[in-house]
């Protein structure tokens, strides 16, 4: 028996599969959510209001991951769908902006604090510089991914953007077709998510690298200390681009033994 699994993408990029996250016994279901690729935008739409997206998939029973800032996401389905998710990872996600007990800055790029800066005062501040980083990464294509990202990358990711990951990200990103939906996960990210980590029932695994400079190992520490039952994997030799190009297929067998 198949499982189905609901994949959410990371901000920015889309739908896209990556051909290293096949995994037999699992069916991967990636979809843009809204204002991604063809998905219209829901201006002013919260995190909590992906489920509404995932049930018009029409999916009766599924495991579900995100991974970067689909990891919240993913999250919010397993809390607000317990009666359709039977099982969640969030790979490498963010915490709740202005998480108590939680520096939630320390060890993040440059890039990624300039952009949470414009975040916090809104679309007015936020689009001219999604829109000037959206344009150059494009132009770059996959060769020009890792200039692109330098001020976000430890070694860990320097090193693995050698392989088809730096093409998957590119056509990941190209799919997105703009930056409507980068901005609204933006500012649903600096916003409250809209449910209550506490609330989920279904089993959860949270996944990290301690070279992430993207986001914190720390923010993982910090979900998993508070969804009840959560397991967390953080891994030293791990950043964040490494979980999309090797982390996956251990998430599969993980959610095909707890679903």
């Amino acid at each position: 028996m198949t499982l189905p699994v609901v994949v959410h993408h990371g901000t920015p990029g889309s739908g896209l599969i990556y051909d290293a996250w096949r995994t037999d016994g699992v069916e991967l279901i990636g979809f843009d959510r809204s204002g991604y690729g063809g998905s219209p935008r829901r201006r002013g739409r919260s995190v909590a209001d992906i489920a509404d997206e995932v049930v018009a998939l029409g999916i009766e029973r599924f495991a579900t991951w995100g991974i970067s800032g689909g990891g919240p996401h993913a999250l919010a389905t397993a809390a607000l769908l317990p009666d359709r998710c039977v099982a969640c990872v969030a790979v490498a996600s963010p915490a709740p902006f202005g998480a108590e007990g939680l520096d939630w800055y320390a060890g993040q790029g440059e890039a990624n604090l300039v952009e949470w800066r414009a975040a916090l005062n809104g679309e007015t501040a936020l689009r001219p510089l999604l829109e000037q980083e959206f344009a150059a990464l494009s132009a770059a294509g996959a060769a020009g991914i890792r200039d692109g990202l330098a001020t976000l990358l430890s070694d860990a990711d320097r090193a693995v953007l050698e392989g088809d990951v730096a093409d998957y990200l590119h056509a990941s990103m190209a799919g997105a077709r703009g930056v409507d939906g980068w901005l609204d996960d933006d500012l649903a990210f600096v916003r409250d998510w809209g449910f209550d980590l506490g609330s989920i029932s279904v089993p959860v695994l949270i996944r990290h690298g301690e070279q992430d400079r993207f986001v914190s190992a720390d923010h993982s520490r910090w979900l998993a200390a508070r969804i009840p039952g959560a397991e967390l994997h953080v891994t030293a030799s791990d950043g964040h681009l490494t979980l999309y190009e090797r982390g996956i297929p251990a998430v599969h067998e993980w959610l095909l033994a707890h679903a």
